[in-house]
């Protein structure tokens, strides 16, 4: 069996399209819906209220597509309001980071220290933390938020002093506890892998949301044979809709997913009655 229908990725922001280069890597002949809310992002600040009415909103919109499943391409997300979209998604699978790199960390560390970044609001939430204990009670999670990291993405400084220090001030304190597997826990920080594997050098193993959230999609379909297996490029059918258009369009995409991306189409934000 093949199944034609796109994968749906849902995303806050724009980060959530280093998911989508990992999938075409993965997957190259799987079609994708992206659905970004970039009017409303960032969200790694915001309350939890808040980013469960933006992913339930999301993911209703992402649905009209006609997707085979749904991929949360935002960390924070996954980590806040998986269960607000599994709520209204009933039918297909869907798929977040958090699990899969808690199982890739804990696989990996030797020494049962793990560290993990990402926004504050998937810091506070415990997602990771919580789904590695599962996983194995004698993992040690250090935990960091790293605002600065996000601030730098968004204004795409990444090859630069100003970023190599802010490495240093968040992630020296990783080395000094003897953490040997860092979670990347933002789809956002793929840009800033060089920078962060050169501050913590090779001693410690980075587990890069984006890569472990597209296998996971990956496992799932082919377990569910709901892989489109095509000798075209997926790339070519796949929409990419944002509700805010980037100044810095044709930069920022680069950035993330590279110069074969299609231009990001713009959907206009519904009006709540009342």
């Amino acid at each position: 069996m093949s199944d034609s229908r796109p994968v749906g990725i849902l995303d806050s922001g724009l980060g959530g399209l280093s998911v989508c280069r990992e999938i075409t890597r993965l997957m190259p002949g799987e079609r994708m819906v992206y659905l970004g809310d970039t009017a409303g992002a960032p969200l790694g600040n915001r309350s939890a209220e808040v980013i469960k009415d933006v992913a339930r909103k999301t993911a209703v919109a992402l649905l009209e597509n006609n997707i085979k499943m749904m991929v949360i391409a935002c960390d924070t997300i996954a980590a806040v309001a998986y269960e607000t979209i599994e709520s209204v998604v009933k039918d297909i699978p869907v798929i977040g980071g958090v699990m899969p790199c808690a199982r890739a960390a804990a696989l990996r560390t030797g020494n049962r220290k793990v560290g993990l970044i990402g926004t504050s609001a998937t810091i506070r939430s415990g997602a990771f933390s919580n789904a590695l204990q599962r996983i194995d009670e004698s993992v040690q999670i250090h935990e960091q938020a790293t605002p600065l990291f996000h601030a730098l993405v968004e204004e795409l400084i990444l090859d630069h002093d100003i970023t190599r220090l802010t490495a240093q001030f968040y992630l020296y304190e990783m080395i000094d506890l003897g953490v040997d597997c860092l979670i990347l826990g933002s789809s956002c920080l793929s840009p800033l892998m060089e920078v962060i594997q050169g501050t913590v050098g090779t001693g410690m193993q980075l587990i890069d949301s984006a890569l472990w959230t597209a296998k996971e999609a990956q496992d799932i379909l082919t377990a569910l044979d709901l892989r489109h297996e095509s000798s075209a490029a997926g790339i070519d059918g796949s929409r990419f809709i944002v509700t805010q258009k980037p100044v810095d369009e044709a930069r920022i995409t680069g950035v993330y997913f590279g110069s074969q991306l299609p231009s990001l189409e713009l959907r206009a934000q519904k009006q709540e009655a009342g």
